[in-house]
């Protein structure tokens, strides 16, 4: 049985590179969101003529969406012979801006090396075709098959998925009865099983200050300077403090196995986007905003105090010293239990196509993993895919053709798996 599904996928080796390309060429850059709808309907037809029933979701209300920038999703589904489980393959098919140092077209879909290269190739355009090749060489190899297969695709993961699997699992569409399996196609490597990952707090932090002319800024009340006071800090007292936290979580890469803080921006005194010169002002406002990547054994509560401790005891300390912070997001780290079902079966698989055992990783950034566990509720999820992460959203990123096939094949015998029961 698994040769003639292997030998499906294998005869559509071709297809998996020209439908990789089709989706790379169609730029879903997020922000601002655009082509979201186009490559939707790419996905939709796709799967529509295969004999999928498709539905197109937006996210209405979401960040982002608008008239102009809709947050289409499709989720299809298709109905086996007999009653079973439900698998559901998830794929984001927004992909961040392309940046410069390219060498070939970002959004052409070169094909070179044994590689397809573009925008989202790796991040993850190509764990999407994948995911649609194995899918239809199941069904074509095993046309009884029991149960109910789903193939998604939805918007913004990279902006945090809150138009996309966030909105689709406030419907229900992640949730049992409905849905048992979940497969994530993002770039963790093909021999790799992304279990979950680190959590995540982002909040915007703002010193306030007095505006006055900056020739005689002692009339005023600098809030960069404030904000500096408060980086200060982070270096001396935060930062250390962070690096001697270590996880048993998995994590990749080594670094990522301790707590981490970045400043993703610093905006003081007046707006950027003029070029001519800026009036002589004090600022009287500065903002910062912090991503906190946490750790299993951190409580989120902890992870909060150890900011909110510093700018406290600064507004005790340090004179006019004025303060406000803002919660962004929040996201609890998750890890898949190593027995479940889902990683069970994508691990038999590798064993099998790759003749290796695999490796069990935890992701250092979060991906839509995180509202299927706090919104759905299931918990059954993984991350597999082609792909080498560490090319996501870099130049000349792509992803290898024999590694979009060899998982395809994974995910192909897994999903068998899972809809039979068998191993």
């Amino acid at each position: 049985m698994l040769e003639a599904l292997f030998r499906r996928v294998e005869d559509k080796r071709a297809d998996v590179v020209e439908f990789t390309r089709d989706l790379i060429r169609i730029p879903t850059v997020n922000p601002p969101g655009e082509a979201y709808t186009p490559c939707a309907e790419l996905i939709g037809n796709r799967l529509a003529r295969r004999g999928f029933h498709v539905r197109y979701l937006r996210g209405e209300d979401t960040p982002g969406d608008s008239a102009r920038y809709p947050r289409t999703n499709v989720v299809a589904r298709i109905e086996g012979r007999r009653p079973g489980p439900c698998v559901h393959f998830n794929s984001h098919i927004d992909v961040v801006e392309a940046g410069q140092g390219w060498t070939v077209d970002p959004f052409g879909g070169e094909v070179k090396d044994g590689k397809v290269f573009g925008r989202g190739a790796c991040d993850m355009k190509g764990g999407l075709a994948a995911s649609v090749i194995a899918v239809e060489a199941l069904i074509e190899a095993f046309p009884d098959f029991p149960g109910a297969i789903e193939i998604s695709g939805t918007v913004d993961e990279e902006s945090g998925g809150f138009g996309g699997v966030a909105y689709l699992a406030s419907l229900g569409l992640f949730s049992k009865p409905r849905v048992d399996h979940v497969i994530i196609p993002e770039p963790l490597n093909k021999d790799r099983i992304c279990l979950g990952h680190r959590g995540v707090w982002w909040a915007e932090i703002e010193t306030k200050g007095s505006i006055a002319h900056g020739s005689m800024p002692f009339l005023g009340d600098c809030a960069v300077r404030h904000m500096g006071a408060v980086l200060d800090r982070f270096e001396s007292e935060l930062y250390p403090k962070l690096a001697a936290k270590h996880t048993d979580m998995p994590v990749v890469p080594e670094g990522a196995r301790s707590s981490t803080l970045n400043i993703n921006s610093v905006h003081g005194g007046q707006p950027e986007g003029f070029d001519g010169l800026p009036s002589p002002c004090v600022p009287d406002s500065c903002r910062m905003v912090i991503d906190r990547r946490y750790l299993i054994e951190e409580d989120l509560a902890e992870v909060k105090e150890e900011v909110m401790s510093i700018l406290d005891h600064l507004a005790s300390t340090r004179p006019n010293f004025d303060y406000r912070i803002r919660d962004l997001m929040e996201v609890i780290p998750t890890m898949t239990d190593r027995d479940a079902p889902v990683v069970r079966a994508v691990a038999d698989g590798i064993r099998d196509v790759l003749s290796k055992s695999p490796d069990y990783v935890i992701s250092p950034g979060t991906y839509d993993q995180k509202h299927i566990a706090r919104i759905g509720h299931l918990h059954d999820c993984i991350a597999y895919g082609p792909g080498i992460l560490d090319m996501a959203h870099r130049p000349d990123e792509f992803v290898g053709i024999d590694d979009m096939v060899d998982s395809a094949k994974v995910m192909a015998q897994a999903t068998m798996a899972l809809l039979t029961g068998t191993r």
